[in-house]
């Protein structure tokens, strides 16, 4: 049975932090999902830098199977974690924490997961249109279909059935031992992109593209409360049963703390002045909220005392500074190169390996660096003409199969300064 495989996952358990404001940096890209062990506290975070971080107190184990960026994962318990990135795989982690099972593969990127409250299934909701749902014990991994396009966020209930919410702007109700979907039950008209299910208290969240934040009733099948304010879009949601407390992040950089024993906004707090809230959990007892953003640390602040703590990202990375203040070699960089890569000696847990020395270097030859075999079997020099031609022809046609996204360069001139900028910058004034 897979589920034996992970059952000793617990041993790096932590105590939880809490009751004070810390951070916990290591990751070297922004951190886009965040989950909490519910006994332990233990925290594990989900990286643009292709690795889950799981952490023990503020140390953190890499995992590092993944092949793309890691958007989401989840406890199943306090002993097992599962993952799901840009990679379109959902990953299952071993005892070790060093391995993963791969449980299933989408055909799109993985954006959301939810576990069973037995903790017999995962759903995995993928862009690709389709909701997995993996046997945890038996393996068995099947496809809920019907969505009109990329699915966000899935929801189990105790009694089995599912709720899913799409980019085709709906939220749907599936019977999961059949696989049919059982109803529709709303059309909001914009993607949905995070959804919380309270199914004791008989309520569903749901934010939106649009900055549209509602709560339906589910008994009565009608709207519960708005809480839509004028930031768009909302990108991450949590809950704390317990103590009735419900977070909102935005694009915009606000968590808004509702409280839904009354049903009213508890807190409004400017998180960071630059960029978004891609992720928010709760710590067990729910004193504090952990969130992340475009920043590659993870802060966590009392509820209590939010506004007392100072706000994200005290240093700028280079895809955040202002454009104005570069020349268009830099500028390119930033825009297309800086989140994955840096420019110092060390890769720096990034998505890429640095690119210090690069001129005259074969490809794959980063030693803190796991390639993917396409490039590490490669025969690629990188040249002022093999960079271009990268950017030029885009790297899914330069280098098929690749972990490096799909972007390209299509102006001469901006890869020209592009090239020249990396000269200077990596230590290549002249020459290739």
């Amino acid at each position: 049975m897979i589920r034996a495989l992970v059952v000793g996952l617990g041993l790096f358990a932590a105590p939880a932090l809490s009751g004070e404001f810390f951070t916990l940096k290591g990751h070297g890209g922004p951190v886009m999902g965040l989950a909490v062990a519910p006994a332990s506290g233990q925290i594990a975070s989900a990286s643009f830098d292709n690795a889950v971080g799981l952490w023990n107190g503020t140390q953190p184990l890499w995992l590092d199977d993944h092949r793309a960026a890691v958007n989401v994962v989840a406890f199943v318990g306090d002993g097992q974690l599962v993952s799901g990135g840009d990679d379109f795989r959902l990953l299952l982690w071993d005892t070790d924490g060093r391995t993963a099972v791969e449980l299933t593969r989408h055909d799109g990127k993985i954006a959301g997961l939810a576990v069973s409250p037995d903790g017999r299934h995962v759903a995995s909701a993928s862009w690709d249109g389709s909701i997995g749902v993996t046997d945890l014990q038996t393996g068995e991994s099947r496809r809920l279909t019907g969505h009109e396009a990329g699915v966000n966020a899935v929801a189990f209930t105790p009694d089995g059935r599912l709720y899913s919410a799409s980019i085709d702007g709906t939220l749907r109700l599936w019977d999961v031992a059949s696989g049919l979907e059982q109803r529709l039950v709303l059309r909001h008209g914009f993607g949905i992109n995070r959804m919380i299910l309270n199914a004791d208290a008989g309520w569903l969240a749901y934010g939106a593209v649009d900055g549209v934040t509602r709560v339906i009733d589910l008994d009565a099948d009608a709207p519960l409360a708005d809480f839509t304010l004028d930031r768009r879009p909302i990108l991450s949601m949590a809950h704390h049963a317990p103590t009735g407390t419900l977070a909102v992040g935005d694009g915009e950089g606000y968590i808004m703390v509702i409280n839904t024993q009354t049903w009213r906004i508890a807190r409004d707090f400017r998180a960071t002045d630059r960029g978004p809230i891609w992720a928010l959990a709760f710590s067990p007892d729910g004193s504090n909220i952990h969130a992340a953003g475009l920043d590659p640390v993870i802060y966590s602040w009392p509820l209590e005392t939010m506004g007392a703590h100072g706000t994200m990202a005290s240093e700028t990375p280079a895809y955040l500074r202002d454009p104005a203040l570069m020349d268009n070699g830099e500028r390119q960089f930033a825009r297309k190169c800086s989140i994955c890569h840096s420019l110092t000696p060390g890769t720096a847990r990034r998505a890429g390996p640095t690119l210090h020395k690069v001129f005259g270097r074969p490809a794959g030859a980063v030693t803190d660096y796991i390639y993917s075999p396409t490039l590490r079997d490669s025969d690629i020099i990188w040249t002022a003409d093999t960079i271009n031609a990268l950017f030029d022809e885009g790297p899914d046609y330069y280098i098929p199969g690749s972990k490096m996204p799909m972007q390209r360069i299509t102006a001469p001139q901006d890869r020209a300064d592009l090239v020249a900028y990396l000269r200077r910058a990596t230590g290549e004034p002249t020459g290739d």
